[in-house]
């Protein structure tokens, strides 16, 4: 018996034992995991319940260079009732005065609020919606309104912030303004004006702690934000929107009347390089057109005749020919090798100077001269454009500037009819912008600016970054050949057989070239074969303001196709208002020397009003204005007859003054 009790008590040490040493090991693992592991499982747990949530900065606003605004951040507010943290007593003392208070600002019953409060209290929930996209005012009201002013803890509001982006122009430029999105991820998509300058717009984000509470949903804790957004700067654009509204509703017009697929318009400041309007509009199915993409940066396409002042300007600068060299157009039609070069005008311009096959837009000319001046070493025709840098990105702030081609000798795709095609704007590629940038730089004597969007970036009223001109190059040839382009651009619109005499006006000046390529050119369909009408140019001709390109592409060939038909009038809408919009004379020289009768006419003015009259003066022989102005400062009531000079007065000179007395002058 003595031995049974004394294996019982053995076994129960060695049971207490073991759980003693189970306790001790238990007791370790937990200080090890208050020290070592207790920040991340208490993390855990707050994640569970409570967490930061980030708060988008309201992003700067963006203006026009007048400054209107092209972009804002508005903020909107969700308001919600946390039904639970409300007592009884309190509820039912403010829930009528406050259901009549939402129904005033919000436009529903009285009892459709109470309605939702009540059954908010019913179901105790903890997350029920109000109203949501309210404005700053409606959101500061609403907060005061009763039991919502005890806060969020006594009284149950819970507020919701959220930025919302606007445009004030609608639908004008909205490509060209765009956005800046992020996903899910964090990856950014980026837009236009909006996203090339998303580092000064966009702000540095806040923070805010949430609480998690029923189905998912999270609570806002307090009113306070843990870390407050920094708004983002605002940012000055170079874009007027008046001509802006011009370029918009030019480009529209045409597109309508043109059927066509899409087109583009900028217009540039022509010695700063700031874009003033850049318009982008694309046809949907249903025939209607948005700003679908930025075709003005993003395009690169084959030119066409507008090309052919980049390849002028290149046999100019190499000496291989000059404007008066003569070339045989060849009845309209050349061949070379297996291909033919065709004129637009049936039969050709027979044998013609190279400064009319210009301004009649011959492409056999071109293609003869060209290929003729640089078959032995074709190299050389790429390289002078090489240098005018025309194989070159702009380096354009808004992503997806599209990439100019320029083949060189040995290039895939180059071949014997390459140096012909090239010299009248085919087997090249630009996008209209960097077309444009090349025409403004003769319009500048040479000078090459970079077409820029921003002006500065603003803190309130304090300028942060201001952006100032930038050449890319100072000389893309010399004065010489850009005076001799100069004229032949203004003749193209001047001259009778200039192909943009259609939009002559002798109010205004302008100077370009018109531009009409083929698309799908290499199928045998003739369905398949459409245009590209462009003209490009600067305006007024002689003292260059404003450079301005117009591109549209596939008009309906039923209605027209020619440059000169379809983007001229654009351009030439467009350069027609600005300047009823904009004088584009800031001064009038002095005229030297003065007029010696004029001078001797004010001499005799003012020195008869200089003298205190009592009889009637003789003004024969004054001007009209003068001989009045006299006159009637005595009090004399006079009768004119006639324009000029007085030539007889009916009071003879040295007649006593009366006040009233009429006086009757008879000029000639």
């Amino acid at each position: 018996m003595a031995i049974t009790e004394k294996k019982i008590l053995t076994r129960l040490y060695i049971i207490s034992g073991c759980l003693f040493l189970f306790a001790i090991a238990v007791a370790v693992k937990l200080v090890m995991i208050q020290m070592v592991q207790g920040d991340r499982y208490k993390e855990m747990a707050m994640q569970r319940t409570e967490k930061l949530f980030t708060i988008a900065p309201n992003r700067g606003n963006l203006y026009s260079d007048d400054g209107s605004l092209l972009a804002t951040s508005v903020s909107k507010y969700t308001i919600r009732f946390d039904a639970v943290t409300v007592k009884a007593k309190d509820f039912e003392e403010n829930i009528g005065p406050l259901s009549k208070a939402l129904a005033g600002l919000l436009g529903k019953s009285a009892a459709h609020y109470e309605d939702v409060l009540r059954k908010a209290r019913v179901n105790k929930n903890r997350y029920a919606l109000i109203s949501r996209n309210l404005d700053y005012s409606e959101y500061t009201a609403i907060k005061e309104f009763p039991l919502f002013r005890k806060g969020p803890n006594r009284g149950g509001i819970i507020v919701e912030q959220k930025t919302v982006r606007e445009h004030p122009l609608g639908k004008i430029a909205e490509r060209s303004i765009g956005y800046e999105r992020f996903d899910e991820n964090g990856y950014a998509t980026r837009v236009g004006l909006e996203g090339a300058f998303g580092i000064y717009l966009r702000g540095v984000e806040g923070k805010r702690l949430k609480q998690k509470i029923a189905k998912g949903q999270w609570k806002p804790l307090g009113l306070d934000n843990i870390i407050e957004p920094q708004d983002g700067y605002d940012v000055a654009s170079t874009i007027d929107i008046n001509i802006q509204d011009i370029a918009h509703h030019g480009l529209l017009t045409q597109l309508e009347k043109y059927k066509a697929d899409h087109g583009c318009v900028i217009v540039m400041e022509t010695q700063t390089g700031e874009i003033k309007a850049i318009s982008n509009l694309g046809r949907t199915q249903e025939g209607k057109y948005y700003e679908r993409l930025n075709y003005a940066i993003g395009e690169s396409h084959e030119p066409g005749s507008t090309f052919k002042l980049m390849s002028l300007v290149a046999a100019l600068e190499d000496k291989k020919i000059d404007t008066s060299t003569i070339v045989d157009t060849e009845k309209g039609r050349w061949r070379i090798y297996d291909r033919w070069v065709r004129d637009s005008k049936r039969g050709g311009y027979g044998k013609i100077s190279m400064a009319k096959a210009f301004e009649v837009s011959s492409n056999t000319a071109f293609a003869k001269m060209i290929h003729n001046s640089y078959k032995e070493k074709p190299s050389v025709y790429v390289d002078r454009l090489m240098s005018m840098g025309l194989h070159q990105e702009l380096g354009m702030p808004i992503k997806g500037e599209g990439v100019p081609v320029i083949r060189y000798p040995g290039d895939k795709g180059w071949s014997g009819i390459s140096l012909a095609w090239m010299s009248h704007g085919y087997e090249v590629s630009l996008t209209p912008l960097q077309t444009l940038a090349f025409y403004n730089a003769i319009a500048n004597d040479g000078e090459l600016v970079k077409p820029r969007l921003i002006k500065e970036v603003r803190e309130w009223n304090k300028t942060i970054y201001k952006f100032d001109k930038e050449v890319l190059n100072e000389s893309i040839c010399s004065k010489e050949t850009a005076v001799q382009v100069q004229d032949l651009l203004k003749n193209v619109v001047e001259k009778k057989h200039g192909t943009g005499h259609g939009l002559y006006s002798s109010s205004f000046s302008m100077a370009g070239k018109t531009g009409t390529a083929q698309k799908n050119y290499v199928s045998k369909d003739p369905d398949k074969l459409k245009y590209i009408s462009t003209f490009a140019g600067y305006f007024p001709a002689d003292n260059p303001k404003y450079s301005c390109i117009v591109v549209i592409h596939e008009p309906d060939k039923s209605v027209g196709y020619y440059g000169a038909d379809v983007s001229g009038p654009v351009f030439k809408s467009i350069a027609r208002k600005i300047y009823a919009n904009n004088p584009l004379i800031d001064e009038i020289e002095s005229l030297e020397p003065l007029n010696a009768a004029l001078d001797q006419n004010f001499e005799a003015y003012y020195t008869q009003s200089q003298k205190k009259q009592e009889r009637v003066p003789n003004v024969k022989g004054m001007s009209g204005m003068d001989a009045i102005s006299i006159l009637e400062n005595l009090g004399l009531q006079v009768i004119v007859k006639g324009n000029g000079k007085v030539k007889k007065q009916s009071v003879a000179k040295g007649a006593p003054i009366k006040k009233g007395t009429k006086i009757i002058l008879e000029l000639s």
